[in-house]
């Protein structure tokens, strides 16, 4: 019977559209999912050793959630509109190239699972946090069971539709989702908010620049400079930058023959990815022999950067020693 309906049953170019378009939108939730919630374990129990990964966290949780929201609902969109065109028209339950994509799908989610763990297992042996990995490994069978469980009883139901099980799995899925999407919205801060922070890391890297404009002049004239706008260099492009929200210069005062101080007004707190991870990760060192991140770490308001140059560190460029020429 089933074979005599997919016979009468012609496959439309709209039928091959919306079966592509749905599992293409189910491949993204998912890879999207788990990126989410890997990031989440990433920043909630961070590895000493992988202090490098904590600075693109945010950013990688944007990315993820902004696919989410986006692609999901589409995904539900879809499957919503074929469950209704289902019990139209029942004969399409046996359409080919449903079949087939469900099928695919089967097999891509194995090799995704199959590719996934092997990853994660991997990472254990080079020495990742036994935590970090056991949940990433929950992560991934979750997600594994539910597509398995959903799409094997797709390929085996019977043309009257879902049951009450099969139903409450898809509400508990769509809240697990939805509160996932939350976190992320939560994590990542609003718009406004991220705004502010771009604002003042973009004050942080000017401040920098300043910074090493000022003991490249020492450097090479053995006194600081009265004010920035000495520093401006028309011939090697130099300008110093202003403040990039209020367009206002920034403060310099010469503290003495080798000190000297630089001010900001920051709007939010530097962005302490938590205090407890500022406090249990060590910090790369810096080209000047600062550790990253504390030499500019800052609160909300005007924040004064001291800074004293060791002649030891910073000879300048007449007394250094200039290599033999072969």
């Amino acid at each position: 019977m089933d074979e005599q309906l997919a016979t009468k049953t012609k496959t439309t170019p709209k039928d091959v559209f919306l079966h592509l378009l749905m599992i293409g939108t189910l491949y993204t939730s998912a890879i999207s999912f788990i990126a989410l919630l890997f990031q989440y374990i990433n920043r909630f129990i961070p590895d000493p050793l992988q202090y490098y990964e904590q600075y693109g966290i945010n950013q990688s949780i944007r990315w993820s959630l902004a696919a989410l929201v986006i692609v999901f609902p589409v995904f539900l969109w879809i499957a919503r509109h074929l469950e209704k065109d289902f019990a139209a028209h029942m004969e399409k339950q046996q359409l080919a190239i449903r079949r087939w994509l469900l099928n695919l799908t089967l097999f891509i989610a194995a090799i995704t699972i199959i590719v996934d763990l092997i990853t994660l297992i991997y990472n254990y042996l080079g020495g990742e946090l036994t935590t970090r990995f056991l949940l990433k490994i929950l992560v991934v069978l979750a997600v594994a069971v539910g597509i398995f469980t959903y799409y094997i009883w797709e390929l085996r139901r019977e043309a009257s539709g879902r049951s009450a099980k099969m139903r409450n799995l898809g509400n508990i899925i769509m809240a697990i989702v939805a509160l996932v999407a939350i976190g992320g919205f939560i994590i990542a801060g609003s718009p406004r908010s991220e705004r502010l922070r771009r604002f003042d890391q973009q004050r942080v890297s000017d401040l920098q620049s300043i910074q090493y404009q000022i003991v490249d002049y020492w450097q090479r004239k053995q006194q600081l400079p009265d004010s920035i706008d000495i520093l401006r260099n028309d011939l090697a492009g130099y300008i110093p930058p202003q403040d990039p929200e209020r367009q206002q210069p920034y403060t310099y005062r010469k503290k003495g023959d080798l000190a000297f101080e630089l001010c900001a007004a920051f709007t939010l707190p530097s962005d302490a990815m938590d205090a407890k991870y500022s406090q249990a990760v060590p910090r790369p060192v810096g080209p000047f022999g600062e550790q990253m991140g504390e030499a500019w770490e800052h609160g909300a308001g005007e924040k004064c950067f001291e800074r004293t140059i060791d002649p030891q560190l910073y000879p300048p460029y007449n007394q250094q020693a200039v290599p033999p020429k072969f």
